[in-house]
């Protein structure tokens, strides 16, 4: 085997990059669906000269006994990469959740980069860019950069391709996209965006260096303590979302919520706008269990929620930069503003935590071991949460790509070890993007989840409406008042 052009993966991305079983695979799979017609030629030419100008991408990970290494791709083709496709039928939405989900559950060619574009022309709402980047490469945080770096905030803009050396692409590819990515994750409400400096600090230094993580597992007495517990949750109980897996993936997503109606929601009754998200997934979650006929009363679940460890210093850097958390999700509950406030409970109890930091250590130490040690460790964390559970903050101005205007953007999450579903949220252009990847075997219609998340988000603000502005946060009490007199006259 050559040797040239060889660097080691980090530990934590040799973790991700391992991790692929299957029944999981480690993909994030996005969707960007535009609002102009565009040329196929112009589409490849954007990401040839701009998502290229990151050499990691034309490297394909070499997995072996003797470790892991990134190495150049000697016959790299960009057109095994850049796929031209269409839809059958009707060409709605319908056929593009079926392609999305056909994707999701087929492997990238590991002889190669594992990443591809699939570029669908004859959809109903617009051109459709689908993307699939192994997690290896890069978080999700990091990876919005990447996608934003194809992008403009002008036609005009967009339009100008400049041909320039692989150097100066990246160059002005970075410097754009950390301006990009910075301003809106300064002012979002991503998940847990108040990671103390302290826990942000620690991180830091595992990243700068990785040998440290098992001081920081075994040497420090807060991280020990919090392995320990996570040790110690139990396991989330048998459901229709945790069971024994298949290959099969099914994708979904919701039509656009007002960022500025969720906004008006949370502030009426005290809560943020990722507590009003994840409450209201929460409730769909809990309807489409009663609609099955199930009884939801006595069933606890737990979502994993990754968390940003990367300083915005870094934001422009490839690579895992994040740790994980475990958030109760409180599913048994039926009354929506106590469900609300129970996850902003959750949510602050959290912020105080080290978790975080935790799980980023145990995946470098897992990254500096026996592949084969890997899966049982991973696995034991994997059957405490039924979900993973991601929100990332998009622009809010509108972006051009190849000079035509984004409509709307989606991502989904890969799910580890025996985590069957992904709960995945982003922001772009004022409006809140919900999407849902389960497995086939547990939740074959994840539509009907969507359908009840609208509608779960409609009542949330109906009643929010009814009750008016208040001098205080609503109380749970008068909410369950309001909502059986609504319930009472319409009976």
């Amino acid at each position: 085997m050559s040797t040239s052009r060889r660097e080691p993966i980090a530990k934590v991305d040799t973790a991700w990059l391992r991790m692929e079983q299957p029944t999981n695979l480690m993909m994030i799979t996005g969707v960007i669906e535009l609002a102009e017609a565009v040329e196929f030629e112009h589409f490849r030419r954007i990401v040839a000269n701009r998502f290229l100008a990151f050499p990691r991408f034309r490297q394909r990970a070499v997995d072996h006994p003797r470790g892991c290494w990134w190495e150049e791709d000697e016959q790299f083709e960009i057109s095994s990469h850049i796929r031209r496709t269409a839809l059958p039928g009707q060409a709605g939405k319908a056929e593009l959740e079926e392609l999305v989900s056909e994707l999701a559950s087929t492997p990238l060619d590991k002889t190669k980069p594992l990443w591809q574009f699939h570029f669908v022309e004859n959809y109903s709402g617009g051109p459709v860019a689908i993307s699939r980047i192994h997690h290896c490469y890069a978080d999700g945080i990091a990876l919005v950069q990447v996608m934003l770096s194809l992008t403009e905030p002008s036609a005009q803009a967009s339009n100008r391709l400049v041909e320039q050396e692989a150097w100066k692409q990246r160059r002005a590819a970075e410097s754009s996209i950390f301006q990009r990515l910075t301003a809106p994750a300064r002012e979002s409400a991503g998940l847990i965006q108040n990671v103390s400096q302290k826990v942000v600090d620690e991180a830091t230094e595992l990243l700068r260096e990785p040998h440290k993580a098992t001081d920081y597992l075994f040497g420090a007495g807060e991280i020990v303590s919090e392995l320990a517990t996570a040790l110690l949750l139990d396991d989330d109980p048998p459901s229709r979302f945790k069971g024994a897996l298949g290959v099969r993936k099914r994708v979904s997503w919701a039509p656009p919520l007002d960022l500025e109606e969720v906004k008006a929601v949370g502030h009426a009754l005290g809560a943020t706008v990722n507590d009003v998200l994840i409450a209201t997934m929460t409730g769909a979650l809990h309807r489409y269990l009663v609609e099955a006929g199930d009884e939801p009363g006595s069933l606890t679940m737990r979502a994993t929620v990754p968390v940003n460890l990367r300083p915005l210093e870094h934001a422009r850097d490839l690579g895992n930069h994040f740790g994980l958390v475990f958030l109760d999700l409180p599913i048994s509950e039926t009354n929506p503003l106590a469900r609300l406030y129970q996850v902003a409970e959750f949510m602050q109890r959290l912020k105080k935590s080290k978790q975080a930091v935790m799980s980023l250590g145990l995946l470098a130490v897992l990254g500096m071991g026996p592949a084969a040690l890997q899966k049982p460790a991973l696995e034991l964390f994997s059957r405490k949460a039924s979900t993973v559970l991601t929100n990332v903050p998009g622009p809010q101005q509108t972006l051009y790509l190849a000079g035509a205007p984004i409509r709307e953007m989606m991502f989904w999450v890969p799910q580890t070890g025996s985590i069957g579903m992904g709960i995945s949220i982003i922001s772009y252009q004022g409006q809140v993007f919900c999407g849902l990847i389960t497995d086939n075997k547990l939740v074959p219609d994840p539509q009907r989840v969507i359908d009840h998340f609208v509608d779960e988000f409609n009542d949330l603000l109906h009643l929010t409406l009814l009750i008016g502005p208040q001098d205080s946060p609503v109380t749970p009490e008068t909410f369950a008042l309001v909502h059986d007199w609504i319930e009472a006259s319409i009976d």
